[in-house]
């Protein structure tokens, strides 16, 4: 009877017309123990009611098998209690499960956040570490630079003192000097009477150096005149060199064509007439061949010579002065 009363149960209230356990359709639990699907309670009550005589029964069944079949239903009863056990065990796991898939969400929402946090406190850090850094680069480009600097004045103050003692050593004989000039000074007088005798010296010394300017500016002068003289002279000399020159050309065309007798004597030789004597011996002149070269009346280092070494010799004298 208690199996009866058992089989007469159905399902739960919570799992009919419901999803499993309020699990979505996509996660309902398996079938256990390799069964099939639940039957429904309707068939459950019509299979009830025809084996157990509730119905209308043509031939009453054979005891042996109603046994088997009370068996076989008390069996899958039990077996349908054992699904309802698991299914609400599994309900129970799921419930718990979501509640651990929400509180695992929920922490790693809260991790996500304290990561986001942590991750804009490290940017935070890193910025200021990147600027300290970036601080410390400049400080340490300007110690660099004091570095420099204080290694500019160490050898500034090398040089200022080789300069203090250079200019102690200065000082030191400037003090010297001092020494022997107030030793000077005490010949003051004597040296003012010998200055005094040069200065007389160099009076009479200016003096006859006025005396001397004064004959060489005579002397320069009748230089000067004497120069003018000798240029107008050899340009005196210059004509008459072409015109000799011209007389022995127009002599020798006339030897060429002219008469035979005297005249070709007279004239046949010109130069024995002008070799014998050279009016122009005394001004210093030296002969030469003769010809169209004007050779008769070639400068000569007689006068020229001695008139060129008393001028040089007084622009020295001039010079000195």
């Amino acid at each position: 009877m208690d199996r009866m009363s058992g089989r007469n149960r159905g399902l739960p209230l919570h799992l009919k017309g419901a999803v499993h356990g309020g699990l979505p359709p996509s996660q309902e639990p398996p079938y256990a123990r390799g069964l099939g699907p639940v039957p429904h309670p309707s068939f459950l009550e019509e299979m009830r009611d025809s084996n157990f005589g509730m119905g209308p029964r043509p031939l009453p069944p054979h005891p042996a098998k109603a046994a088997i079949i009370e068996d076989h239903f008390a069996a899958q009863h039990q077996e349908i209690q054992g699904l309802l056990v698991d299914n609400q065990r599994l309900a129970a796991t799921h419930v718990a499960l979501k509640q651990e898939l929400e509180a695992a969400q929920y922490e790693l929402q809260q991790m996500q956040d304290y990561a986001d946090s942590y991750r804009a406190e490290k940017d935070v850090q890193m910025r200021q570490v990147y600027e300290k850094s970036a601080k410390l680069e400049m400080d340490l480009g300007a110690v660099d630079a004091m570095k420099a600097e204080l290694l500019q004045v160490r050898a500034d103050i090398k040089e200022l003192s080789a300069v203090r003692q250079e200019l102690m050593g200065q000082a030191q004989v400037m003090t010297q000097d001092l020494a022997r000039a107030n030793a000077d000074l005490q010949q003051v007088p004597s040296l003012k009477a010998e200055i005094d005798g040069m200065r007389q010296e160099l009076q009479r010394a200016r003096a006859a150096i006025e005396y001397e300017k004064k004959g060489y500016a005579e002397n320069y002068e009748h230089g000067q005149v004497m120069e003018k003289k000798l240029v107008t002279m050899a340009r005196e000399l210059e004509k008459l060199r072409a015109e000799i020159a011209n007389a022995e050309k127009r002599a020798r065309a006339a030897a060429a064509i002219g008469d035979a007798g005297g005249y070709n004597a007279n004239y046949a030789n010109p130069e024995v007439g002008y070799a014998a004597g050279n009016p122009y011996s005394g001004y210093g002149m030296n002969p030469g061949v003769g010809g169209e070269s004007y050779p008769y009346y070639g400068a000569g280092p007689g006068g020229w010579g001695q008139y060129d070494t008393q001028r040089a010799q007084g622009q020295m004298n001039q010079l000195r002065m």
